[in-house]
């Protein structure tokens, strides 16, 4: 080998390191907060990258994604909101108001594309759907509302109960108006509501046994990640005391319960993934409105129903998307 051409090998060699490094420092970070467990969202999760992926970024590919995860103690939020922004990501994803508002506390310059329940103008996160004015934008699943709808559905399926009992969560901002939308609905359907507040699952036994002091006849479950969280334990918990519930997420029926109606989580996130990745290549937050997912779930589990004594109505069964046997 000559001699110039052996330096400009070792010249090559030495540089690699810095060409690497560079390579390596130019893959885009994304931070996912959330307030629930990993265990219970890897569907959301696995959709969320979806969305990425038809935006052109693959996960451990040409983009890294870090995930924090409150555990349903939405007290840890701010920290780790905070350590997203410390890990200077260059987009926050966000699912549910509290990880939403826990991201807007520590940051008024990095994007954050969000996936909420409720109206964002309503929550004050932007001014506009059209055009946002904030570092915000995202999706808007409209889960506000549909709670009279359940509650509708559940006094189809079992029209003699006159007592229906709904849990939820005071913590959670939306809580105290989806409350005051199903007393309206309750009112109209001639039935009574008694709310159980619940802010941890080490209060599913408690909420159950004053359900049952109670006499409702049946349960409608709020729209929480403390729920959503630990759907497993309060399906069992609903099959055990023979109580018919109606959930949110069909997330809930796919465990064993009885019959859900709700906007699908995952497409709503998968939609999230498509504007954290549309962010990714240069697209101006403004530029991008916030999107209002429109996909419904009606899933009834016909196995759960065979075990409550209950027969499903025809004309619930008409409308319902899936009917699990």
């Amino acid at each position: 080998m000559r001699r110039r051409e052996f330096i400009t090998l070792l010249g090559g060699l030495a540089a690699w390191p810095l060409v690497a490094r560079a390579q390596r420092s130019a893959i885009p970070l994304i931070g996912f907060l959330h307030g629930g467990s990993r265990g219970s969202y890897q569907h959301v999760v696995d959709a969320f990258q979806r969305g990425l992926k038809e935006a052109g970024f693959a996960a451990g590919q040409n983009v890294t994604v870090e995930y924090r995860w409150a555990e349903g103690r939405y007290d840890r939020l701010p920290q780790l909101a905070t350590d997203l922004v410390d890990r200077k990501v260059a987009v926050i994803t966000t699912m549910g108001n509290a990880a939403t508002f826990a991201a807007k506390a520590v940051t008024g310059t990095i994007p954050i594309i969000f996936s909420l329940g409720d109206d964002p103008v309503t929550l004050g996160l932007v001014a506009s759907l059209n055009r946002p004015d904030s570092n915000m934008t995202g999706v808007s699943q409209l889960t506000s509302g549909t709670g009279s709808k359940r509650l509708e559905i559940l006094h189809e399926l079992v029209p003699t109960v006159v007592s229906v009992a709904v849990i939820a969560n005071p913590n959670n901002p939306s809580s105290v108006t989806d409350v005051r939308d199903l007393e309206d609905a309750a009112r109209a359907l001639g039935v009574r509501l008694h709310v159980v507040n619940v802010t941890s699952e080490d209060e599913f036994d408690a909420a159950f046994t004053t359900i049952i002091k109670q006499g409702s006849g049946a349960l409608l479950t709020g729209s929480d990640q403390v729920f959503t969280n630990r759907r497993d334990r309060l399906v069992a918990l609903a099959a055990r005391h023979l109580i018919p519930t109606i959930y949110h997420y069909r997330e809930f029926v796919d465990a064993g319960g009885l019959i859900s109606y709700g906007i699908s989580i995952a497409d709503a996130q998968r939609q999230t993934g498509v504007y954290t990745g549309r962010i990714l290549k240069g697209e101006k937050l403004v530029d991008l409105p916030v999107m209002q997912s429109t996909k419904f779930e009606f899933v009834i589990n016909l196995k759960a129903a065979k075990a409550l004594g209950i027969t499903v109505p025809a004309s619930l069964l008409a409308r319902a998307d899936e009917a699990i046997e």
